[in-house]
């Protein structure tokens, strides 16, 4: 796992310079630079188990740790403005296309798109 800012577990990538602006952009700009990106809390449950999911599946997701983030805050309201709902971690893109949180991931591996998803997200090549 690649992580935005410093966590308990893990690879870590240090934040690139904190970009001024609108945080839509800078999810936007976060989802697609890899090909499995999660928007997380590093004191959340079902953060943990999300991420637990696809290290699971051989996924290496990067991780944004939004507690860890100096704008984090931002990026949240953002998120929620994105997924109209006021529970927003984890959020999962793939691909750089939102999938949505820990029920969409969920019910996607459990109907069996989920795996196609990461094949063609290049994250996932068994």
């Amino acid at each position: 796992m690649h992580y935005q800012a410093a966590a308990s577990w893990g690879s870590y990538v240090t934040p690139r310079n904190a970009v001024v602006g609108d945080p839509l952009e800078r999810i936007e700009r976060l989802a697609s630079e890899n090909a499995v990106v999660i928007f997380s809390m590093s004191t959340c449950c079902m953060c943990h188990a999300i991420k637990r999911l696809f290290c699971g599946m051989g996924v290496n997701p990067t991780v944004h740790e939004l507690d860890e983030d100096p704008r984090g805050k931002d990026l949240e309201r953002a998120l929620m403005r994105l997924l109209g709902s006021s529970s927003v971690v984890p959020v999962v893109f793939i691909g750089g296309k939102l999938v949505g949180t820990m029920d969409r991931v969920m019910a996607c591996h459990i109907n069996g798109t989920l795996v196609p998803l990461l094949k063609e997200a290049g994250a996932l090549w068994l």
